[in-house]
């Protein structure tokens, strides 16, 4: 029994580490896997399944605010803003695709003006050669 007893102790005397850090990831494996269950997608979920979901996630994340904070910078401002958002993910074709049918709140639009409504440029050197 005694030996029992020490082995329980030595069983709590560890720390619990989280199965993002497992992973080394930032995104909660374990709450992923909770939605995946509570979500009813399917009878079961295995073990692998939040963890790739998390990385996926995570990555994606990691993406869009690179991209958004080069946008801030580009704009001279220090705060990512839904403005800096819209721009990176329209600029970026691959998140474009992605993110086609997607609104973003407060985003705008991209600037662009059509090569019909630009002014027509008048060359002034074949001109000058008319009049000699």
């Amino acid at each position: 029994m005694a030996g029992r007893g020490k082995a329980i102790g030595a069983a709590k005397a560890t720390k619990a580490t989280s199965r993002s850090s497992k992973a080394g990831l930032q995104f909660p494996v374990g709450r992923i896997a909770r939605f995946l269950k509570t979500g009813k997608y399917a009878e079961r979920v295995g073990a692998g399944a939040p963890v790739y979901l998390a990385a996926v996630l995570e990555y994606l994340a990691a993406e869009v605010l690179e991209l958004a904070g080069n946008a801030a910078r580009d704009n001279k401002k220090t705060r990512i803003v839904p403005r800096h958002i819209q721009l990176a993910v329209r600029n970026d074709e691959e998140l474009s695709k992605l993110l086609g049918a997607v609104t973003i709140a407060n985003g705008g639009v991209m600037p662009n003006i059509h090569n019909l409504l630009l002014p027509k440029k008048t060359s002034k050197a074949p001109a000058a050669d008319d009049d000699n």
